[in-house]
């Protein structure tokens, strides 16, 4: 049998493709014509207007505008059609679902960030200017090029349990029937389970912190390093007196950037447990809510929410790149 192709049912995208292109393709020519025609002396501020036009126009359509909706969504019932206030907010502060998510959030975001941190800089300290730099930097690195999803995949494998009396498949629990302890079901097991699931990000953000934090500390100007040696700095002095104090634009730069990626947190969550047994956080509720459970005006909220935690640090990160620059 040869396979065969529909070409009458392709033929509608296909124009609606092609119309596309045109319609791209010709306000691009009204543009570039309205820029060649614009008199001087209004052209610079002509350019600015038509330039960023498109792209303001997708912003409010791809974000401004979804802004909006959810913010009203958040005050409305589950099925969108009832105004229930200040309820979804009541919610989210009350019951012991929510309140566990988020107790799980913080300690995402008080635990990731400092341990990514402080991996990174003592990783990045040991390995500075030694003989095999290049090669220890690439192994922290490598994690990096693995997606989140991948990652908890990864370690789902490496946290699986079977039954005593069978062949373990995780690598964990392998280890510990080898030491002559019995295996267990790492990821239900509240709370540590939530520490395993944080050990999976620590894993593959502390390549990011070492490389930043290694290129900060090689800008270290060499005649402040000479002098603290000079001085009869020892090792301990040297990092806590010169090393820390001179790389401290780029640990906050690390720690913001960990926080607002942790306060996001969703792949590793719903890949390797989905939220249950006590490790939901707030994106993972809020897509549950939102999505699965038909509760629209709860994830909402809780977008809204996680939206107003977000936009303080980003405004915050934003501010300390305008000083650094």
């Amino acid at each position: 049998m040869g396979l065969e192709f529909d070409f009458g049912a392709e033929q509608p995208k296909l124009v609606m493709l092609l119309l596309g292109v045109v319609a791209f393709l010709a306000v691009v020519g009204v543009m570039l014509l309205l820029l060649d025609r614009a008199p001087m002396r209004s052209r610079s501020r002509l350019h600015a207007a038509i330039l960023l036009a498109p792209a303001l126009t997708l912003l409010t359509i791809g974000l401004v505008v979804p802004a909006v909706r959810t913010t009203l969504l958040s005050f409305m019932s589950g099925d969108s059609k009832t105004f229930v206030g200040l309820d979804n907010y009541v919610w989210m502060f009350s019951q012991p679902e929510a309140l566990l998510t988020l107790r799980n959030t913080l300690l995402w975001v008080v635990l990731v960030p400092l341990l990514v941190t402080g991996i990174g800089l003592v990783y990045a300290v040991l390995v500075d200017r030694s003989r095999f730099e290049a090669l220890a930097k690439s192994l922290v690195f490598m994690p990096m090029a693995i997606s989140f999803v991948g990652a908890g995949i990864i370690w789902k494998f490496v946290y699986a349990y079977r039954p005593e009396d069978a062949d373990q498949i995780g690598l964990l629990n392998q280890i510990v029937v080898w030491l002559g302890g019995e295996p267990r079901q790492w990821l239900q097991e509240p709370p540590l389970n939530n520490l395993f699931l944080i050990f999976v990000l620590v894993w593959i953000q502390a390549g990011f912190a070492t490389v930043v934090l290694s290129a900060a500390i090689k800008g270290i100007p060499a005649e402040i390093v000479e002098a603290a040696r000079l001085d009869g700095a020892g090792a301990l002095q040297m990092f806590f007196r010169v090393t820390l104090p001179s790389i401290r634009p780029a640990v906050i730069v690390v720690l913001v950037t960990q926080a607002i990626g942790t306060l996001k947190l969703f792949d590793i969550v719903r890949t390797m447990t989905n939220g249950n047994f006590d490790t939901s956080v707030i994106a993972v509720d809020m897509y549950n809510n939102a999505f699965r459970f038909g509760e629209t005006g709860k994830g909402a909220a809780l977008a809204v929410f996680l939206f107003v935690l977000v936009a303080p640090i980003v405004w915050y990160q934003t501010r300390l790149r305008r000083r650094v620059q």
